[in-house]
Order: C-alpha cells, then sequence, then structure tokens
C-alpha cells in the first residue's frame, strides 16, 4: 500500500509527491534509535512504559528551554533519556550505580502535579482515568523537582506515561512489588565482610560485645530468637538482671526496660513501650513498679523516667511540621523562589521543624545531666516506644560515647537503636502508600539526622562521617533496595524474607543492607563520606609511664559527682527505704502526670549544665554537648539548597574549605613520606591518618569542576552563569522602584530565628 505525502494545508487533488516507503517500513527504521535510549537496565528491571519526544524544562526564569529525550517507567525508577549524545564533561563525578541524575526511584516520588491550561493540580489515582496533562511536574522526597511536557508525545504515548507512572508510583502496593525482591532474585549478592565492618546485632555475640564495650550489667534475652516473646521485640535484647523470665513474656514487651547503654559510671540508658494504665486494673501499674524496680537495681537504686510521648510532638506533628517546611524547597522555577525570598527566613521558622530539632536535642541533654551529673538510671518511654525513644537514645550515646561518632559505630548505632529496635521504617515512609497507613507515616529517622548534622556542625572534628555521608543516607532511605528500610521490626523482615526466598529450604533471600556502600558508590565516591577534619583519638605510649592509668575520657568533661559508698553496714538498707520513698512517690506520679510544670527548672538545670561543660577543655571524644540558642539551629543547607541553582556558592562554601584542608593534608602526608624515606622516625599517631589523603585525591582529581557549595551532588561545569536575580523579576522591580532599597529592607516577621 503506497502513502502520499503532500503538503499539510493545501487542497491540491493530486498529490506532488508519492511515498515508495510504508509506514511499517518507517517504523522498523525508527525502533532501534528508541531501544538505544533505555538506560541501563538493572537486573530484575522491566520497561513497564515509554514515551518519546518527551521535553524536560530546565529549573530557569519560567522558561520553557529543556531537552528532548524519552521518559520510561520501569518497576524501579522514572528515567528521562536525553536525546543529546553524553559527552565526558557532562558525565556526573558523584555517580550512584542504581540511578542517575534523571531517575526517579518510585519511592522517592512525593507528589505529581498536572499542567492544565497554566493551572497546575495535584494528581491522585482517580483522576487519571481518561485524561493527561499538558505538563506533569513530580516533586522528589529528596527535594528534586522535574518538570515534563507532554505536548509533542504521541497522544497515545503520552496518556500512558502518564498513566504508568500514577500508578505506579502513587497507588497502593503490596510489598513484594517493591523492586528489591526481583533486583535481589536476579542478583547473586554474596555475603560480604559485614560482620567484621558494621555490627549488625542480629546474634547473642552482637550484643555482649557492645554490653562488654560499655561494661554494662544487665542479661541478654535469646528466648525471642524465633519471636515466640513477641513478634514486636527484637531477636535479641538485653534487660536488666532482675527482670525475670516470666516478666518477659507479658503485654507484648510493652513496659519491658530495654536496655541502651551504660554509662562509666555504672548507671544505664533504658527504654520501653509505654502501658496505657487504667484506673480499675491496678495490674499494669504493678508491672511498671516491678519494672522501675528492676531498673533501680542495675545501679545504686536510683532511676528517673521520662514519658516522651509528654513532653515532645507527636509523630503526625513532625510529619504537618516537615510537610510545611520542605514546601520551600521544592521550587518549580527561580522565579518562585526569589519571590518567597522576603518572608522566607520568618516562614521557615513559622513550620516549627527547627524547633522540633531543638525540642530533640534539649531533651537528650537532659537525659545525659542525669546520667552523667547525677548517675542515675534513666527511663524512656513512648507509646509504640520504637520512634522518640529512638531518636533521644541514639543522640544521648552521640553526645557521650566517640565510638559512635565514627563511621562504623554511626551505621551500628543506628542498627542497634533503629533496626534491631524495631523502628517501622516501611509504615513511616508509606513506600506501599496505603491508605489505611497513611496516618503513620513520619519522617522520625529524617529528624534524627537532622539533629545529628546539628551536632557535627557544632563539633565537627568530633565526627569521623561527613555532612554528605547524612545526605546520602538520607536519600537511600528511599531507595526500594536496601533491607535496612523495607520493614518494620525484625520479625517482619524474616518472615518476608524467607516467604519470598527461591530456596526457601535452605535460607532466606539475599538482599543488600544500606551499609553495603558498593552497591551504590565505587570508592572515590566513599572517600567523600569521611570527614578530612576528624581528630583521631591518640594513641596512649604505655612504655613511658606504665603506672599512670588515665581517668575514661567521657568522664575528663564534667566532675563526676557518682554516689559514693559510705563505710558503714547499714548502707544498702538505708538506699532499699530510700527507694521505696522515691518510686512510691514521685518517680511513679510521672507516668500519669505531664512534666511540663518542671519545665522552668527543667529548662534552666540543662543551661547550667551546658555551661559548666563549656568552661571544661573541649574534648572531642568525650561528652559533646549541642547549642540551642536561636541561630545555633541551622538549616541542613547541602540537603534542601543543593537542587536550587541559585542559591549555591560557586567556588566556595564548605566543601571549598574540605577540598582546601585536604590539599594541605594531602602534602603534609607526602612530606611525611619524604621524611621516611630519609630515615626519619615518626609517631604511630601520624599513620592513622594517612588514609584520610584520598580525599584530597579525589577533589584534586576534579581540576575540571569548578566547586560550588551543593557539591559533590551538582557540579558546575554545566551551569548557565547569569544574573543572581532573574531578570523578569528584576525589571518588575525597577518599575515599582523597589530595587533600590532591597538590601535595606527587614525580613517580615523580625529577626530570623534560624540562619543557613
Amino acid at each position: 500500500m503506497l502513502s502520499s505525502l503532500g503538503s499539510a494545508g493545501g487542497k491540491s487533488a493530486k498529490p506532488s509527491f508519492v511515498s515508495y516507503v510504508t509506514p511499517e517500513e518507517i517504523k522498523s527504521e525508527k525502533e532501534p534509535s528508541r531501544k538505544e535510549k533505555h538506560p541501563d537496565l538493572l537486573p530484575g528491571e522491566v520497561v513497564f512504559c515509554s514515551a518519546s519526544t518527551v521535553l524536560k524544562y530546565t529549573q530557569d526564569d519560567l522558561s520553557q528551554r529543556g531537552v528532548f529525550g524519552a521518559l520510561l517507567c520501569t518497576n524501579f525508577r522514572v528515567s528521562f533519556v536525553s536525546d543529546e549524545a553524553p559527552t565526558e564533561e557532562t558525565g556526573q563525578l558523584f555517580k550512584n550505580k542504581l540511578y542517575g541524575e534523571n531517575d526517579i526511584p518510585l519511592s522517592c516520588v512525593d507528589n505529581i502535579y498536572g499542567g492544565y491550561e497554566d493551572k497546575k493540580k495535584l494528581i491522585t489515582g482517580g483522576l487519571v482515568k481518561n485524561k493527561y496533562p499538558s505538563k506533569m511536574i513530580i516533586h522528589c522526597k529528596d527535594l528534586r523537582v522535574f518538570q515534563f511536557s507532554l505536548s509533542f508525545s504521541k497522544e497515545e504515548d503520552a496518556k500512558k506515561i502518564f498513566q504508568g507512572i500514577v500508578h505506579h508510583c502513587l497507588e497502593p502496593k503490596s510489598l513484594r512489588c517493591l523492586f528489591a525482591f526481583s533486583y535481589c532474585e536476579n542478583t547473586s549478592y554474596p555475603e560480604v565482610q559485614r560482620k567484621k565492618q558494621t555490627v549488625m546485632f542480629d546474634s547473642v555475640e552482637d550484643w555482649i560485645q557492645d554490653m562488654k564495650r560499655t561494661k554494662g550489667n544487665c542479661r541478654v534475652v535469646s528466648e525471642n530468637s524465633n519471636f515466640e516473646l513477641s513478634p514486636k521485640l527484637p531477636q535479641f535484647f538485653i534487660v536488666p538482671s532482675n527482670v525475670s523470665d516470666e516478666d518477659l513474656t507479658k503485654y507484648q514487651g510493652k513496659g519491658l526496660p530495654m536496655w541502651c547503654w551504660s554509662h562509666h559510671s555504672g548507671c544505664a540508658l533504658f527504654k520501653t513501650a509505654s502501658i496505657p494504665l487504667v484506673q480499675e486494673d491496678n495490674v499494669p501499674q504493678t508491672y511498671m513498679e516491678k519494672m522501675l524496680t528492676a531498673v533501680a537495681h542495675n545501679h545504686l537504686y536510683s532511676v528517673k523516667t521520662e514519658d516522651l510521648s509528654d513532653t515532645l510532638p507527636a509523630v503526625q506533628d513532625i510529619l504537618l511540621s516537615y510537610n510545611k517546611f520542605k514546601q520551600f524547597f521544592l521550587i518549580d522555577n527561580t522565579t518562585e523562589f526569589w519571590m518567597s525570598d522576603m518572608k522566607w527566613f520568618s516562614s521557615l521558622d513559622n513550620c516549627g521543624w527547627l524547633d522540633i530539632i531543638r525540642q530533640c536535642l534539649q531533651k537528650a541533654v537532659e537525659v545525659v545531666e542525669c546520667l552523667e551529673k547525677e548517675n542515675t538510671n534513666v527511663l524512656i518511654m513512648e507509646e509504640g516506644g520504637s520512634d522518640l525513644c529512638c531518636v533521644v537514645s541514639s543522640l544521648v550515646q552521640l553526645m557521650l560515647d566517640p565510638y559512635y561518632r565514627t563511621l562504623l559505630g554511626f551505621q551500628s548505632l543506628v542498627q542497634k537503636e533503629w533496626v534491631a529496635g524495631g523502628h517501622a521504617f516501611l509504615d513511616r515512609s508509606n513506600h506501599l502508600h496505603l491508605k489505611d497507613k497513611a496516618e503513620s507515616q513520619s519522617p522520625v529517622f529524617l529528624l534524627f539526622l537532622e539533629c545529628v548534622w546539628q551536632l557535627q556542625q557544632q563539633h565537627g572534628p568530633a565526627f569521623q562521617f561527613s555532612e554528605t555521608y547524612l545526605t546520602v543516607l538520607s536519600d537511600s532511605v528511599h531507595v526500594p533496595v536496601f533491607t535496612t528500610f523495607l520493614f518494620n521490626n525484625d520479625s517482619h523482615r524474616d518472615n518476608i524474607l524467607r516467604a519470598e526466598s527461591p530456596h526457601t529450604q535452605r535460607s532466606p533471600l539475599n538482599c543488600p543492607t544500606v551499609w553495603d556502600w558498593s552497591v551504590q558508590f565505587d570508592c572515590k565516591a566513599q572517600d567523600l563520606f569521611t570527614n578530612p577534619l576528624y581528630s583521631e583519638k591518640p594513641k596512649q605510649d604505655t612504655s613511658v609511664r606504665k603506672s599512670y592509668r588515665p581517668k575514661h575520657l567521657r568522664q575528663l568533661s564534667l566532675p563526676s559527682s557518682a554516689f559514693k559508698t559510705p563505710p558503714k553496714k547499714g548502707f544498702f538498707k538505708d538506699e532499699a527505704d530510700n527507694l521505696k520513698k522515691i518510686l512510691g512517690v514521685k518517680r511513679l506520679s510521672r507516668w500519669m502526670l505531664s512534666p511540663s510544670s518542671e519545665s522552668p527548672q527543667t529548662s534552666s538545670s540543662v543551661r547550667e549544665f551546658y555551661e559548666a561543660w563549656q568552661t571544661k577543655p573541649l574534648d572531642y571524644h568525650g561528652l559533646l554537648l549541642p547549642c540551642l540558642d536561636g541561630p545555633s539551629i541551622r538549616v541542613w543547607m547541602q540537603r534542601y539548597l543543593r537542587w536550587i541553582h541559585d542559591v549555591q556558592i560557586l567556588g566556595g562554601g564548605p566543601v571549598a574549605m574540605l577540598s582546601k584542608v585536604s590539599e594541605i593534608l594531602g602534602e603534609v602526608q607526602e612530606l611525611q613520606r619524604q621524611l621516611d624515606r630519609h630515615g626519619c622516625t615518626l609517631t604511630s599517631n601520624h599513620k592513622g591518618a594517612r588514609p584520610r589523603a584520598k580525599t584530597a585525591s579525589v577533589i584534586a582529581a576534579r581540576s575540571s569542576v569548578r566547586l560550588s557549595s551543593s557539591f559533590p551532588f551538582v557540579t558546575s561545569r554545566n551551569w548557565l552563569f547569569k544574573p543572581a536575580i532573574p531578570t523578569s523579576l528584576l525589571q518588575s522591580l525597577m518599575v515599582t522602584g523597589m530595587a533600590g532599597n532591597l538590601a535595606d529592607r527587614e525580613d517580615d516577621g523580625g529577626g530570623p530565628e534560624s540562619l543557613v
């Protein structure tokens, strides 16, 4: 069959040109070029739908400029493949092996908006039956914003790709549909040296090792190895020695004090899921009195309790605050960003997100004061025991224990307090978009990382890991590959992986954890996870002064006020009577009464504790306390502003400082090697710092890249250098006469409480 291709607007009866090529032949010639546009698929990845001639807009001043390419949706990601041939100059330096800069993991999609005749409308699953917008805007959970025009694609392809993306990103699904299972079934993932690196806390030995490291004196429980006690409890955990086997079986683990960490003085931190106390029934209260007594017996018959549900925001309040906060960084175009600049600081403060961070840090300092200054056992609790308890207990250990400020120590801390501790990662992230789980969604783990970032910014040399590491970890929560963030607890993970294993009789399905960073990054990229300013603990030379036994470093931060046993026989009897008085009158009342009445006194005590610590010489391997005053709580600039080009500091920012320090460090280490070759004797303390020169070599090798404050996530070699304020906005300011006094105007709403 012949097809004529005449002029589209002409009315001539006879065509002037006749084609002897059939449409089928034309389609077959174009098909290979379309296949070449597909990205490199991962093992187990399948393409669901695609559309060609899609325009991806740039984030410019309301411009319609962009790049044409193909838009695809797979069982792992939404991917845009540009028609432009990639060059070496446009290659991504900090490249993720799983997804690229134009890829969006399905679990990372936050919201989808449709552009209908210059109107932006939020898309839900029920609005995509027969219509599709001319423009699709995707907001990501890592705060990227993608805008695609479907006007140039074929109508059928545009409809399929739009409906496919909405269906696979927003519609409810089963856990089995997540990409992790398809990926692991098609990947031979060996058991690498995880045991020698991050402590996974999936065995009795791991818990015993951690308790011995902190010199704890508690009891390891292994009766729940098959989750016979409770599916909500870890397989292995530690409780006070006075907790009996009968106590373990009551209330499905609620009210059971779980050991977190032991102070060098002997007191310890515990957490638990609180039991609702019914006035008609005294059994739960009697049980809690028994558990408090067991905690008190751990050290000097002293215990303090703190119900975090009464003193910190609820998980839903955390979600509402963060949803308001993140909107200021999800920028569709630069004009929109600059229009919000006048009220930016005051608007951020009104969201309450930074204040929630401050509250969590302050609560952690209160607990640290009880452990460090008063040498008192502390039991923190909340309704589930796996949200705010995880935040506070982890922060307390970071402040007190320098081991958890190392890279491997921090990963072990997350494994212990969050993964083994039963934090419901699946429900809190709502990867499955289940309607009945919508109320459970909350960025609790991100809140913890925010608090860690605040500590890291104030005490940089105390942390071995870098800001980039924390940012990548926050992004990895939304990559549906790692078992770390896919399940609600140990029992949930064990049941699912065994059920989905192709070799069920032999072993469960073997999936990577997020700590196996080689799955995402090569060795050079992982070098950026290390802080070049980290102050390593000096090794003591025992050959010089063998008789000298220094105090524990953490004890040097404050004068110890530990109870000392008086030289009298009636000590234990007196302490037992004192325990009964404390437990019967003062402490148990806090289970039923809000401690808000004590807040002024508590705040004053915390300030005195902080000021006393500040007067001591700073020890990066001892106690660390955060400054909580006003501007000290800052915006996590790298995470929130890395995708907004106009706010980047070209050639500056923290990364420029780290780059310079790394270069100097590399030069110093080269001089050390030259001295070694000349036979000079150097102390062994210098050898531990040498691996950090990799960071310097990595950045030095990238001389063709102009560093910016958003490095390594965005490089400036492809950016257009244009005026800071968009032209259209600048013109409007000139017309209204606002440009002249723009710098003199104060931020609406008063002085900012927090600074970037």
